[in-house]
């Protein structure tokens, strides 16, 4: 028996439950707490949370006028520790959540136009966690 998309079967229960975020990502993310840029956005302190190579999360104070059907050039800058000289990758918004000092961005990454220091990075990461 198996559930729906989204949902996966708890044989033990014999029920249908939700799949968590984690579950559903095609992509371990890793997390990596880094000074982000966002083409756009020129205020506020903007931080990676976590990042895989199909997806990241960023913490941001100023980005409430970022648009879900709109693609971003986000710039990566990485710790020294990892030394890979920053990039850029674009993104599009999946979501957006705020609470009452930032706001949390979900991103589908759609391009890596320096793929190689993106790959490397990842690869840091997994090696890292």
């Amino acid at each position: 028996m198996a559930g729906p998309p989204g949902y996966k079967v708890n044989k033990k229960r014999g029920i249908v439950e939700n799949m968590s975020m984690e579950e559903k990502r095609a992509s371990k993310r890793y997390q990596a707490y880094v000074k982000v840029k966002i083409e756009g956005i020129d205020t506020g302190d903007i931080q990676l949370q976590d990042i895989s190579i199909t997806g990241c999360q960023v913490k941001c104070n100023n980005c409430e006028e970022l648009s879900h059907n709109k693609k971003y050039k986000v710039e990566i800058i990485p710790e020294k520790e990892a030394n890979i000289g920053m990039f850029d990758l674009i993104a599009e918004p999946k979501w957006i959540r705020t609470d009452n000092y930032s706001s949390y961005i979900g991103f589908t990454i759609t391009e890596s136009p320096k793929g190689k220091q993106f790959q490397n990075y990842v690869d840091y990461l997994s090696w890292r966690s």
